[in-house]
């Protein structure tokens, strides 16, 4: 047990971010997220093409179902998969 929380102290989200690349990534976050902090450290630390999409008022939660969150959140992933997974 006490070897699993010496383990959990040390991870790092962040570690291997910069793997990511060269493939693109997107992250959308709301301005009312507590969690934001973890995706701008992200963006961050990740290396090119990368974006972070910001959703004016919305929480972590109303991005999976309050249409007004939802559907720039859907705008701006389809913007992004037609700019990189369009042949």
């Amino acid at each position: 047990m006490l070897r699993s929380v010496d383990q959990l102290a040390q991870y790092d989200s962040y570690a291997m971010i910069r793997l990511v690349s060269p493939r693109p990534l997107l992250m959308i976050v709301g301005t009312e997220a507590e969690s934001a902090y973890f995706s701008r450290e992200a963006i961050y630390r990740a290396a090119e093409p990368k974006e972070l999409a910001v959703i004016d008022g919305a929480t972590h939660i109303d991005l999976y179902d309050r249409d007004a969150y939802v559907t720039p959140a859907v705008a701006k992933l389809t913007e992004f998969f037609g700019t990189y997974l369009s042949g």
